[in-house]
């Protein structure tokens, strides 16, 4: 009789230690592991799925190799989207084989004297009218229907290339929305050669553009003026008409869409607190060989590991809730301009205000396998429990050592963190961008057998357990004060209003 009460007080203890909640290391541990990481890796970073391009065919098999895992991890689709999928209207242009432009008598040679930003073949004549800069406010009281707009490239107090690039867009679409036939910009930023902007225009380029027929494309010129003198020439004599013609410029839609994937949370009072993990997985295809003759950039490091870093957090949220909501998503198009990222942000399914934190993963390379390198550690409230949860894998967390680099606007972070979303980015460990990065990013021998799988292990453990704090946690992660985006998360989301 003893022997069976032993055996059945064992037996009772057993049942209550096995009904125990787990702790969130302990969930953590429970479904991490190196073969799960290693297997995904090395498939979506493989030969077959040749860079994973955007716009390709191969970027869609890992589109559904994603979309696949998610389902089978018990992610379900975000309502509003089209299953696990957000369909992005990227527009695929090539570049113009020949071109001629002309005005006051005076002729330009493409290439040599301006470059096609966008447009299609065709032949174009209207009159001119020159709005400053080409901003919003500088239409106010233009007629431009019709015409061929000219204004200065930028906004005059910028020289960065990508912020005039950005402010290129929008002037674009500008010029499109008020009827006008054209846009054509001074360009006379010394910051960037002329040489490698045509390199970055005179090729198969993406924009975000939904279009029913191709009577809405207009042609979009950059001019060279690096002195000036065109300006000076348009503004000080009575100039009426342009002429352009661009031939064998193409535009075709693309099928590329980011996937989404959500698991609800467990508290009904967090039910509009969403913590989004995110991370790009497309790459840059196929490039010049390299030494061996491999000719495939097969984007391990970027962003193959990133890409499995998310798979991580749903494989083992969707088996263990946490108090908010999770929702997964991976972007198509961050090498051509963040342009899935920019997509989603402005066209969200979940609204943007309804989600708390952005927890990006992206990265170069590694050259420490003693940290994590996060990209805005200290820009958010979220910092210390990323900081535990490396502590917990043996690893230190750091932040951003490579300022120089500008690396928080450069992934697909800086989309939401513009809307006001805290938002860093979580990057293997560097503490430089070194040799031993730049040997692989953006590389042909970036493949799978070339990262240690002990190191991602521990990175990986300590994203999830980082995750798993920052869902349970009492108090929602926010920006610090002070930072850039403080004022406008505050606006986001009406606090203090």
């Amino acid at each position: 009789m003893k022997k069976q009460l032993n055996l059945l007080l064992a037996i009772g203890l057993a049942a209550f230690v096995g009904c125990a909640e787990k702790t969130d290391l302990e969930k953590t541990l429970d479904t991490v592991n190196q073969q799960t990481i290693k297997d995904h890796v090395y498939f979506i970073a493989s030969d077959e799925m040749r860079g994973r391009d955007t716009g390709s065919p191969e970027i869609l098999k890992a589109a559904d190799y994603l979309a696949d895992q998610l389902k089978s991890y018990g992610a379900k689709p975000v309502p509003g989207a089209d299953g696990y999928f957000q369909p992005v209207p990227f527009r695929k242009k090539t570049p113009a084989t020949a071109g001629s432009f002309s005005y006051a008598g005076r002729n330009f040679n493409l290439n040599d004297d301006f470059l096609v930003v966008d447009g299609k073949s065709g032949s174009y004549e209207g009159e001119i009218v020159y709005l400053e800069y080409g901003l919003k406010e500088d239409y106010s009281s233009a007629d431009v229907a019709g015409k061929l707009v000219f204004a200065k490239a930028g906004d005059g107090t910028t020289a960065d290339r990508r912020a005039i690039l950005r402010l290129s867009r929008e002037k674009y679409d500008l010029a499109r929305e008020n009827g006008a036939i054209g846009l054509v910009e001074f360009y006379n930023s010394p910051a960037t050669p002329w040489d490698r902007l045509g390199a970055s225009f005179n090729r198969v380029n993406l924009t975000v553009d939904s279009f029913d027929n191709d009577k809405e494309i207009i042609p979009h010129l950059w001019l060279k003026d690096l002195d000036n003198s065109n300006q000076r020439f348009m503004r000080t004599r009575s100039i009426k008409r342009a002429s352009l013609t661009i031939e064998g410029m193409t535009n075709e839609l693309t099928k590329d869409k980011n996937i989404l994937a959500m698991v609800e949370g467990t508290d009904p009072e967090l039910k509009k607190e969403f913590v989004m993990f995110s991370a790009h997985y497309d790459h840059v295809g196929i490039g010049a060989p390299d030494a061996e003759g491999d000719s495939i950039y097969n984007g391990t490091r970027d962003n193959a590991i990133g890409t499995v870093t998310v798979l991580s957090g749903a494989e083992n949220i969707a088996k263990y809730p946490m108090k908010r909501p999770a929702l997964f998503v991976l972007f198509t198009g961050e090498e051509k301009g963040l342009l899935g990222s920019r997509y989603l942000a402005d066209h969200p399914i979940i609204p943007n205000n309804e989600i708390v934190f952005c927890w990006n993963s992206d990265n170069g390379g590694y050259n420490d396998i003693t940290i994590s390198t996060i990209i805005g550690l200290e820009r958010t409230t979220a910092s210390q429990y990323i900081k535990d949860a490396n502590l917990a894998m043996g690893l230190e967390a750091i932040d951003d050592p490579a300022g120089e680099q500008g690396l928080f606007d450069r992934s697909d972070n800086v989309s939401f963190a513009r809307k006001g979303i805290p938002a860093p980015t979580y990057s293997l460990g560097f503490r430089a961008f070194d040799d031993e990065i730049n040997k692989y990013y953006h590389k042909a021998g970036d493949n799978p057998n070339t990262v240690d799988y002990d190191y991602l292990e521990k990175f990986f453990k300590s994203y999830v357990l980082a995750s798993r704090m920052i869902g349970n946690a009492a108090e929602r992660p926010f920006w610090v004060e002070g930072d850039k985006y403080y004022e406008t998360g505050k606006k986001l989301y009406g606090l203090g209003l």
